[in-house]
């Protein structure tokens, strides 16, 4: 098979059977300086596409690329926090939206395949701190979340600094079973924000070996403290969830790693329009229609206030459009009403739409 062939074959599985998979990571680095090549490298080796990371110790706002990757980031002291989140060169061109909070919350939003997806990246306070900062952490990603409309998905991936347990005890509804060690406060604490926001622990709710559940390894301890959230009803979309060990990036952090599934709207989205001025009918001759009648209205004239002058004059253009172009009726969208759209530019249209769809397939 040629690359060429790959490639369509690719974008068949990708596409034509309606569905996406994307893998995301999250991943506590320690410190990002002199590590994002080597951070990208692991991406591309685990195939992973987005990836949540924790205590980047970069300063400022920002964003850059990185061999292919792009990574935004939000930072204030090189001495600690700071998080970031990478997105490959597959999907990089689909975030519409990044939203840094502070250096232990940011979020991005994408749109794949119909599907609009926030991703979260979250670094919670360490148990030694004060209880203050850990109320303020969980108040502003409550915050974060109650922000994004029930029918966007969401994904957060974060090291929470807590102990969920290895049992769901009280948590059936969000912990799926299968955790690690004993259940302490900072874990109560993601549970109950869990809950109160109908979200699920992914990585509870498969079955996996130690190994595949340690998120963090000492001298002196193991332990599960990061973790990754989702919707309940989303929860079909995590295929798996596990933790992959052998990544040595840092030396106490271990990768973690979601698989997910996301699913086309083939469907043509027909959203009724209100009723507009039919700009596209716009020609020059119309034009002097136009601005002899605004000149009789004086709707360049007046003094005073410019956000004033500026109201009247925008009155007398939607008035004067209004009367001279004609307004929609407010249906669906189109090129029904601009002037270069007739019976032969239709069937052009048509001709190129279907040489393009042809000369994709016969690559």
């Amino acid at each position: 098979m040629s690359s060429v062939e790959a490639e369509v074959e690719e974008h068949r599985v990708k596409w034509v059977t309606g569905s996406r998979n994307v893998r995301v990571g999250s991943w506590n680095i320690g410190s990002l300086t002199g590590k994002s090549i080597e951070l990208v490298k692991i991406l591309k080796k685990r195939k992973i596409n987005i990836a949540c990371v924790q205590e980047t110790r970069w300063v400022g706002s920002k964003a850059r690329d990185v061999d292919g990757f792009k990574l935004w980031y939000s930072g204030g002291s090189r001495d600690r926090n700071g998080v970031g989140i990478l997105v490959d060169g597959d999907l990089r061109e689909q975030v519409v939206e990044v939203r840094r909070i502070n250096d232990r919350l940011m979020t991005i939003k994408l749109v794949i395949g119909g599907c609009t997806l926030n991703i979260i990246s979250a670094y919670a306070p360490q148990a030694g701190l004060d209880e203050e900062a850990k109320k303020l952490f969980y108040e502003e990603l409550d915050e974060v979340v109650r922000g994004i409309p029930n029918t966007e998905k969401v994904v957060i991936g974060g090291d929470f600094n807590g102990h969920i347990g290895a049992t769901s005890s009280g948590f059936d509804d969000v912990h799926g079973g299968f955790g690690f060690g004993e259940r302490n406060g900072g874990g109560t604490s993601l549970l109950d924000f869990a809950r109160a926001f109908e979200l699920v622990i992914a990585n509870s709710c498969f079955p996996k070996k130690e190994s595949h559940l340690v998120t963090f390894r000492s001298t002196v301890a193991k332990t599960q403290i990061d973790y990754f959230l989702l919707r309940k009803g989303d929860r079909g979309l995590s295929k798996d969830c596990k933790v992959i060990p052998s990544e040595n990036l840092t030396t106490q952090h271990k990768l973690l790693v979601m698989d997910l599934k996301i699913m086309r709207d083939r469907r043509k989205k027909m959203v009724p329009d209100r009723p507009r001025i039919k700009w596209g009918g716009l020609t020059p001759a119309l034009s002097r229609v136009m601005g002899e009648a605004l000149m009789g209205m004086g709707a360049w004239s007046g003094n005073g206030d410019a956000d004033d002058m500026w109201n009247k004059a925008a009155s007398c253009i939607r008035e004067v459009a209004s009367e001279v172009l004609g307004v929609s009726r407010g249906k669906f969208g189109g090129h029904k009403g601009d002037w270069w759209w007739n019976g032969e530019v239709k069937v052009k249209w048509k001709a190129k739409k279907a040489a393009h769809t042809q000369n994709w397939w016969s690559v």
